[in-house]
């Protein structure tokens, strides 16, 4: 009786394959008798299962690598833009709210300094000999290391801004002209007098020449330093200081002076100078 009920079985039985302990594919062994329906040997589901273990074997054999970091360069080199602007945001938070670094803490220059490296690295050495039609024009100066000294000397003694003469000072620029070689630091100052006179309103400009010494390194010499009063004064005549001998003129002062470009496009720049001085300036 056993036997005749195997023999009663349809001969579309599955065959465990034994080849591989870990294949799960599965045979059929279909006979060729022309009248056997094709929908068993259509079966998509047995279709699907083979396409999913596929499926699932390529994926094993797929190597994954970790996608390489973004890279502070754009195309051929060039500076990234997306993160050059990033990082002059950063740097202009940095030193906003400290009146020009006459309010910076030591904590303060630090932060300021470090943003300053940052973008000095995104954007690579300058090359006046190719950029210095980017200098031109006239600068307004955010930020100066030197006056969170409380002098306009940097890291050696100089003139002293509120401490032992009644000055207040203003706004400064540079005004720079790269065909007559001018460069002219402009200051606003206000002058204290003795009550009940008003205090005096006046515009310093100390004007130099400068020459390119390298290939971010610019040399400026004095030549003379003019005062011109505004307010209620603006009608006086225009002052020019003397220059002084070179034998009177304080080791402080020697009237000239050196100053590296770390960083330069259309709308700010970055200068270190001789004096460990770091400056900050947007076009104005």
């Amino acid at each position: 009786m056993a036997m005749a009920s195997l023999s009663c079985l349809p001969h579309s039985l599955p065959v465990v394959s034994r080849s591989s302990p870990s294949s799960s594919s599965t045979k059929y062994l279909i006979p060729s008798n022309p009248t056997y329906p094709k929908r068993l040997r259509l079966d998509s589901r047995n279709s699907n299962h083979r396409k999913s273990f596929a499926l699932r074997a390529a994926l094993e054999e797929v190597s994954v690598i970790d996608p390489a970091p973004p890279s502070s360069s754009g195309s051929k080199g060039k500076p990234n833009p997306e993160l050059i602007a990033s990082l002059k945001l950063k740097l202009l938070s940095a030193v906003s709210g400290l009146n020009r670094g006459l309010a910076a803490s030591e904590d303060d220059l630090r932060k300021a300094d470090a943003a300053a490296k940052e973008i000095e690295a995104a954007g690579g050495p300058v090359d006046l000999s190719t950029d210095l039609d980017k200098l031109q024009g006239r600068w307004k100066l955010i930020f100066s290391s030197a006056f969170s000294s409380r002098t306009l000397g940097g890291s050696r003694p100089g003139p002293p801004t509120g401490r032992l003469l009644p000055i207040t000072l203003g706004q400064v620029f540079q005004r720079i002209d790269i065909f007559s070689k001018d460069f002219d630091n402009i200051v606003e100052l206000v002058l204290g007098a003795p009550w009940p006179l008003p205090p005096v309103e006046a515009t310093a400009t100390l004007a130099h020449k400068f020459e390119l010494i390298g290939d971010a390194r610019v040399k400026i010499v004095f030549e003379k330093t003019t005062v011109k009063t505004t307010g209620s004064l603006s009608q006086l005549p225009l002052l020019e200081l003397p220059k002084l001998p070179d034998g009177l003129r304080p080791p402080s002062n020697p009237g000239s002076g050196e100053f590296d470009v770390t960083y330069l496009d259309a709308d700010i720049r970055i200068t270190r100078g001789d004096r460990d001085e770091l400056r900050v300036f947007v076009v104005s």
